[in-house]
């Protein structure tokens, strides 16, 4: 508005000059010049107080519609509040004067931007929540695979576990398995126990185990009586653990005839039944059946001649049948080995200096 003034008050001036006052007297005078610098000042002018007049309708109700905020760093949250608050009442205010106020353009970070929304913005009321109708629930369908599954695990889980197949024992076995509890008996001195466990054994089957467990026991404990009524030659006849118990139950009842018929009804070979074989050659040595004895003794010394009691064996069937010189030779190979007893070595040692002095 300023400027406006200054226009007219330069206008007033230039209407008081003479040569204005004479043109208004009616005085003739010479025509001037057209003067173009004075349009050119009264243009600039207009242009300026029109120029003024926008300006102030721009910064008056402009930024009443449109109004650009650059958005504070987070330090000034408060004076953000302060101006959302004037923008408010701002835009109440052009309401009244505009039919259609422009939103407020906001330039603000992502964050900030959404606090300010949030702020500005009116809480739209919640709408009310439609009544739900309650309806029967729909029956889902019977998931049949876990049921199967649990069904297959309690039936695994239930099903019994399959008996343990049990081996049969064979007579054989049994017979073992028995006469390893009647040698535990017999050791406990519980012998009619024993004996009457094996009677029940007996009735069922031959149990040649059982039978030479009891039976060499009561030879040791010299009841050679009781060990052969455990031994009838039934039995005795087909093994030759049997046949020897039974031999020497019949040495010591003084039956040495019978002893050796039982030994020599079914000779086993040496390495079978070397305990045997001895038993037979010094049974015929004492029947005197020298050469016998001596056949069965030199039997033994090949498969082992290691053996000084079996040299000696030999020894005394040679002599007692006149073979001097191959007893000398014996006595020798006997009395060079070890284990003899010291009554068997004495004896050795006597027979040979008799031989030799001979």
């Amino acid at each position: 508005m300023s400027l406006l003034n200054d226009a007219l008050r330069a206008a007033e001036q230039r209407q008081s000059r003479p040569e204005v006052a004479a043109a208004y007297a009616g005085q003739s005078q010479s025509r001037p010049r057209p003067r173009y610098g004075l349009w050119v000042v009264i243009v600039f002018l207009v242009a300026g107080a029109v120029g003024a007049s926008a300006f102030w309708l721009m910064t008056g109700t402009g930024n009443e519609d449109i109004p650009v905020h650059v958005s504070a760093p987070p330090a000034q949250e408060a004076g953000t509040e302060l101006q959302l608050e004037s923008v408010a009442e701002n835009d109440n205010t052009a309401e009244a004067s505009q039919p259609a106020p422009e939103p407020p353009v906001v330039v603000q970070s992502e964050p900030e931007a959404r606090e300010v929304a949030e702020a500005v913005e009116p809480q739209k009321p919640e709408p009310e929540p439609e009544p739900v109708r309650a309806e029967a629930p729909e029956p889902e369908p019977a998931v049949t695979t876990p049921v199967v599954a649990e069904a297959e695990t309690a039936q695994e889980s239930e099903a019994p576990t399959p008996p343990i197949k049990q081996v049969r024992e064979t007579p054989e076995a049994i017979d073992r398995r028995v006469s390893r509890e009647l040698a535990s008996l017999l050791r406990s001195g519980e012998t009619r126990q024993a004996e009457q466990t094996l009677q029940e054994l007996a009735s069922a089957q031959a149990a040649t185990a059982s039978r030479e467990v009891f039976a060499r026991q009561m030879l040791v404990q010299e009841m050679p009586d009781r060990a052969l009524a455990w031994l009838p030659e039934s039995v005795t006849s087909g093994d030759a653990g049997l046949r020897l118990l039974r031999a020497r139950a019949l040495h010591a009842k003084g039956s040495l005839p019978e002893a050796l018929a039982t030994l020599e009804s079914s000779v086993p070979a040496v390495r079978q039944a070397v305990e045997y074989r001895v038993t037979l050659a010094t049974l015929l040595q004492q029947a005197g059946r020298t050469t016998d004895a001596a056949r069965h003794w030199s039997a033994l010394i090949a498969e082992d001649d290691s053996r000084a009691a079996w040299w000696v064996g030999l020894a005394i069937a040679l002599e007692t049948g006149g073979e001097t010189n191959s007893a000398v030779r014996a006595y020798s190979q006997a009395a060079q080995l070890p284990g003899l007893s010291p009554s068997l070595a004495n004896y050795v040692r006597e027979r040979l200096k008799a031989l030799q002095a001979g």
